[in-house]
């Protein structure tokens, strides 16, 4: 099968199309033949070595992506699940491993782990909602707020950023988020309640907002440590990369506030979250957002319009 890999870590650059064995689903295991998946920050860390350590001993080539969307093919024997080859489905692939990513023509999975597509939505529309989905979803989970409650998000134009503000919106909080001028109808289109204009000073236009605090901030913008200021004491401010990966930074709280640290694969086979961001989506909860769609032989072009910034939803890669 056709998939796009590399056999070193570097730029955009050392991704390739490459020829891999096909896979076969085995007991408890459903085999999805892939149509769109999406490049997500996560799978440039990966191509870049930062992620090297998690493939220590694992021979190359090695393939990211985390998320896909495509039909079934093939359930393996003594399967149990509700899926029949032909639905349409969506998934979160958790990439460590030889070949195990989701820049694949075949991916196998644990039944569990996949889900049928939200109805009336195309393959890369689907494909935008798996990890980013479910990070915003476990980013709420752990905020565990009450209804009424403040919740700042940053980098809510973005792709994860706007789906915390719209999953926030849903949950009755009241969500602040920042926004450049040009994107402000898109976030106030997301749910936000109140806007506030991006940029060094956002910590002080949030607490000018809120002048006690707020409960928690999401900072999927990765503003870092100056946003404790706008939390509330006894608030939470949530991070989405450690200080040992780009962009990331030592967080501390200092007692005053909590520091979360969302890892999404802990939400990997979680049947029961995956079908929530389903319903999200078939509801209308939940917008997927895709900034274009582009043939998977031109994933190095999709990691370069990444990396530079200024997307307003995912690429995604079609096979």
């Amino acid at each position: 099968m056709h998939a796009i890999g590399l056999y070193e870590f570097g730029g955009p650059e050392v991704l390739r199309v490459i020829d891999l064995p096909e896979p076969h689903a085995g007991p408890g295991e459903v085999r999805v033949r892939v149509r769109a998946a999406a490049v997500n920050p996560a799978d440039t860390l990966l191509r870049s070595g930062t992620l090297a350590r998690l493939f220590a001993g694992v021979p190359a080539p090695y393939v990211p992506g985390m998320d896909i969307a495509g039909v079934v093919d093939e359930i393996g024997p003594g399967t149990e699940t509700a899926l029949s080859p032909g639905d349409p489905v969506m998934a979160m692939v958790h990439p460590v491993g030889p070949a195990a990513g989701g820049y694949a023509e075949y991916v196998v999975l644990p039944a569990g782990w996949v889900v049928r597509a939200p109805a009336g939505t195309d393959h890369a529309a689907a494909a935008t909602l798996p990890m980013n989905g479910l990070t915003a979803l476990l980013t709420l989970d752990l905020l565990a707020l009450a209804p009424g409650s403040v919740l700042a998000v940053t980098g809510a134009a973005g792709t994860l950023g706007g789906y915390l503000v719209e999953l926030g919106r849903h949950a009755g909080l009241s969500v602040v988020a920042d926004a450049a001028p040009a994107d402000e109808d898109l976030v106030r289109r997301s749910g936000a309640a109140g806007i506030v204009a991006r940029g060094s000073d956002v910590a002080e236009r949030i607490r000018a907002r809120h002048p006690d605090g707020v409960a928690a901030i999401a900072d999927t913008a990765l503003v870092g440590p100056r946003l404790l200021h706008a939390v509330r004491d006894g608030g939470r401010y949530v991070r989405f990369r450690t200080a040992r990966e780009p962009g990331g930074q030592e967080i501390d709280g200092g007692g005053r506030v909590t520091v979360l640290t969302p890892f999404v694969p802990d939400y990997a086979g979680r049947t029961d979250k995956l079908e929530q961001i389903r319903l999200f989506a078939e509801s209308g909860v939940l917008t997927p957002r895709v900034a274009a769609a582009m043939p998977a032989a031109e994933a190095a072009e999709a990691h370069r319009r990444l990396e530079a910034g200024g997307l307003r939803g995912r690429l995604v890669l079609t096979f």
